[in-house]
């Protein structure tokens, strides 16, 4: 539910009616448009609302006590869902403009309905409805003092500071929450400091302990064939995800990336519209051409001005020699058995220690498995007959050679047919790698606590952490067919 544009007037004794405040949301007017397709009708001008709306109203020209298409018997008001008839054509009206009254302040808001309005819809079936008037009962708590009242001071205080509260409470002209009621004009929870502007990407300001949060992450994809005559096929891709929770409007912090001596450099590097300055030489690294001698080493600084979610700082790729974790496969039918065998590798630059590794080898294509006569060198292995899956639970490490291996006989001919695969038939077959390595990154990329700058009022705590996952980690059958990816794997 959003808000195409938003109105508040006021309507002293004397019968004067002015405008005084008005804000639309563009991005809200193009949904609205698409949704409308040729029923739309656009937001006109803040004079023509503010006398199409005192006109439905009944608070302009008092001599005109009937206006035909206020008052007219076919006119069926369903308050305080209002027409604004734009002219006399059916279609260029303005519904459900919704309006309340209090005092001297009219508050009115343009709902977005993203439901067919011919024929109109109940209003009690509309949620646009139902936020819409809370949110204008929300603001017109904030404006008004309790009894409906205030000194014109306080309300020209409350409205200065309400471009502030609808960043906080309606970013981008969707609603999130409602002002404190009876909240005095002093509050401070949404005034900028100084002269700086609050952008507006930025819907709030933090109010707390200071504290920030950088998690880097790489995930890493395999294709291991081994045959000679296909190239196997790894890539990673690394993310970089903050959490800042700063005072300020503009607070600034700093995150800086570091490599090892013999680290493998950062490419096709993809920063948040949030940093502010980057050097340039760390955007032109692209894995186009790995032979580049001008690949930049870092290290790798982002400067920004965070929002108050979690974002996504960076990402970038890196060209590692060799895969973490090296495999082969093969599968023979002998005697109506399949026999398996499998050996995995840990390469000695990789940290022995998981959060968890799992080795999965699924059989399509056949009865169900019906005798499993298979052994491993190092963990353990479960057999899930309904999904002819064979899980190699490796755990937290692998053994002290860092080289495992499994291998035994499979019969099929359960009662029932095993799971269908129309890639995976006769000998074409994988292994699939699930594991996650803590504090740990292939490229070597870290994120040093101590380099993490944060420009604030208050001093706040850093928490960084970094590790590996995979994806799509795959070690295929060398004994038969495998599908191969041409050029790059792209994640």
């Amino acid at each position: 539910m959003s808000i195409r544009a938003l109105w508040i007037i006021s309507l002293d004794k004397a019968e004067n009616v002015s405008l005084r405040f008005s804000k639309r949301f563009s991005t809200v007017e193009h949904r609205a448009k698409l949704l409308g397709g040729k029923a739309y009708a656009p937001v006109p001008d803040e004079d023509v609302v503010l006398q199409l709306l005192m006109t439905e109203l009944g608070l302009s020209d008092p001599e005109k006590s009937y206006v035909p298409l206020r008052d007219n018997c076919s006119h069926c008001p369903r308050s305080p869902a209002l027409e604004l008839h734009l002219s006399p054509r059916e279609r260029d009206t303005l519904w459900p403009v919704l309006t309340v009254s209090q005092g001297p302040l009219i508050l009115s808001c343009l709902p977005l309905v993203d439901a067919p309005t011919k024929p109109r819809p109940p209003l009690s079936s509309l949620l646009s409805v139902s936020k819409g008037l809370t949110l204008l009962s929300g603001l017109q708590a904030f404006l008004l003092s309790s009894g409906g009242k205030t000194d014109p001071e306080g309300l020209a205080s409350r409205l200065a500071l309400l471009p502030s509260v609808l960043l906080q409470i309606c970013p981008l002209g969707t609603p999130l929450d409602v002002p404190i009621l009876g909240s005095p004009a002093t509050s401070a929870a949404v005034t900028p400091a100084g002269n700086q502007k609050q952008p507006a990407w930025k819907t709030g300001l933090h109010r707390g302990r200071a504290a920030v949060t950088v998690a880097l992450t790489e995930v890493v994809r395999s294709m291991q064939y081994g045959n000679p005559y296909k190239q196997d096929l790894w890539d990673v891709y690394g993310t970089v995800t903050c959490k800042c929770e700063v005072e300020g409007v503009l607070p600034n912090v700093t995150v800086t990336l570091t490599l090892p001596p013999n680290g493998s450099p950062l490419q096709d590097i993809l920063v948040h519209p949030c940093v502010t300055s980057v050097d340039s030489s760390i955007l032109t690294a692209t894995s186009v051409d790995g032979s580049d001698s001008s690949a930049f080493w870092g290290p790798y600084k982002f400067p920004f001005s965070p929002p108050l979610e979690p974002f996504r700082l960076c990402s970038y790729t890196s060209q590692v020699p060799v895969p973490p974790i090296l495999g082969s496969y093969q599968l023979k039918n002998e005697d109506d058995c399949l026999h398996i065998s499998a050996t995995l590798k840990l390469h000695e630059s990789v940290k022995n220690s998981f959060e968890y590794c799992e080795a999965h080898l699924p059989f399509f294509n056949r009865d169900q498995m019906s005798a499993v006569d298979v052994r491993v060198s190092y963990g353990q292995l479960d057999v899930n007959r309904e999904k002819n899956l064979l899980v190699w639970i490796i755990g937290q490490k692998f053994s002290k050679s860092r080289e495992i291996s499994l291998e035994g006989k499979i019969s099929f001919g359960g009662p029932v047919p095993g799971p269908r695969d129309p890639m995976c038939s006769g000998l074409t077959s994988y292994i699939k790698l699930y594991f996650k390595v803590p504090d740990l990154t292939l490229s070597g990329c870290s994120v040093d606590q101590h380099s993490v700058q944060v420009y604030s009022t208050a001093k706040a705590k850093i928490f960084t952490s970094r590790e590996l996952q995979s994806k799509e980690y795959f070690i295929w059958n060398s004994t038969g067919s495998a599908p191969v990816s041409s050029g790059q794997m792209i994640l």
